[in-house]
């Protein structure tokens, strides 16, 4: 049975950008010999020292001799490594206890190696140590604010022009879909969906949920079971059915306009946000005070940055946001540094330290110093584009009351729990019951 507190969690699933699978805590050979590999925190998050159980099960009829042992590295660097000595008879299993050293406060690598006579796997994960006290070593421009507050008076210039057109052959048996149009920064033209429960009372006000999509995602109507929940999903200029004049390859987008602050697109894509809370306050049958944004990986970010600059927004839920720390990230992702590099090999004069430069008025972390309403955010620790040092150093700045879940063998995306989490705390929020 789906419950309502589950339900917009449904919904989600088309917001969130996921890009790839749960990994299985255990490596197993069906026919043979496997391990499991257990952290001594459920999160793998520690103080001092973290610690590790290794099981190795041998369910064949042949002994097994040879070592286990870990790698711990950072930054690419090799850290610590030990082993032990593995004599395991016919048909039986051992656990090995590893109790690592003390390490500064971060993140770590860590690769768990089985060799023995015949069988030889490794499991990689990551843990984290005191990453409470983590802390950006990069400070945000002194004109950060006056940076924004012109780009949101150059927004508020702009009329926006909000039409709705009704879409009745794309409406389900509870929710009409409407088409929605608005002019955002530069009069640009971008596009969305609104869905609202199907109800005999005219006067309802319904809650709403603002979806903010991932990297070159095309948003779609969402039509759910929620019976007091307006869900808007929005396609921002570049994307969807707002491509328009912007209308790059995929691999182009992130580094559009990059090397001028003043006219790079997530100038123009986070004033779309904004927008789109304009549209919302100016619905007679939306509560303006009941907004929620969510979104994940670029929509977490924008998540981010919308409840930074725009006050009206009510809760904010972001999951595996990208572009944190921006200055941290050369080195530990690939993308979307690699790309980035390529292009500016291709503009004569651009330098990489003058798009970080750029890029610090982007910085998701600098936006988290500024975001007071409610937030909860979701990270995976094997994240390969949004590195957990980086989600850290963005969460631990926001002042407002917070809640980070951490999927300590999760990469880009989050799990069920962190969607059920986040419908009942809409609802305890919204006094949706």
């Amino acid at each position: 049975m789906v419950t309502r507190s589950n339900k917009i969690f449904l919904l989600l699933l088309c917001i969130i950008t996921l890009t790839g699978i749960n990994r299985a805590l255990a490596q197993d050979d069906d026919e043979g010999i496997s391990t499991v590999l257990t952290a001594g925190n459920k999160n793998a998050i520690f103080g001092d020292h973290a610690d590790y159980t290794f099981e190795v099960k041998n369910p064949t009829n042949t002994p097994q001799t040879g070592t286990v042992s870990y790698l711990i590295t950072q930054h690419g660097k090799n850290i610590k490594t030990a082993s032990q000595k593995v004599n395991l008879g016919k048909k039986s299993s051992q656990k090995y206890s590893f109790d690592l050293p003390s390490l500064p406060s971060g993140f770590y690598k860590i690769n768990f190696m089985v060799n023995i006579s015949e069988y030889d796997d490794t499991t990689r994960r990551v843990f984290g140590i005191k990453p409470d006290v983590i802390r950006s070593k990069y400070q945000k421009p002194a004109d950060f604010d006056a940076f924004w507050n012109k780009a949101k008076a150059e927004l508020a210039a702009v009329k926006p022009n909000f039409k709705i057109t009704p879409m009745p052959k794309m409406n389900t048996d509870n929710r009409k879909v409407f088409l929605i149009e608005m002019r955002s920064l530069d009069n640009y033209l971008i596009k969305g969906w609104m869905t609202v429960p199907i109800n005999s009372n005219p006067n309802r006000k319904f809650s709403v949920l603002l979806g903010l999509p991932g990297y070159q995602v095309n948003l779609l109507p969402i039509t759910g079971l929620d019976e007091d929940l307006a869900i808007i999903t929005l396609n921002v200029r570049g994307q969807g059915n707002s491509r328009g004049p912007i209308d790059t390859r995929r691999d182009e987008f992130i580094f559009y306009r990059i090397e001028d602050k003043n006219n790079y697109v997530m100038r123009g894509v986070i004033m779309d946000c904004l927008r789109a809370v304009d549209f919302i306050c100016a619905q007679p049958n939306l509560k303006h005070d009941n907004i929620l944004v969510s979104g994940g990986s670029m929509g977490g970010y924008l998540a981010l940055a919308t409840a930074a600059l725009d006050k009206r927004v009510n809760l904010c839920s972001a999951q595996n946001p990208i572009l944190c720390d921006v200055n941290n990230l050369d080195g530990e992702v690939t993308w979307p540094i690699n790309d980035i590099k390529k292009y500016i090999r291709t503009q004569p004069g651009l330098t990489f330290d003058k798009v970080l430069s750029n890029m610090n008025y982007y910085d998701g972390k600098n936006f988290a110093e500024r975001v007071t309403c409610p937030m909860i955010m979701g990270i995976g620790l094997l994240d390969p584009y949004a590195p957990p040092y980086s989600e850290y150093a963005t969460y631990n700045v926001i002042p407002g009351n917070k809640r980070l879940m951490v999927f300590k063998d999760l990469g880009h995306e989050i799990s069920q729990s962190y969607k059920d989490l986040e419908g009942r705390w809409m609802r305890d929020h919204f006094a949706l019951f």
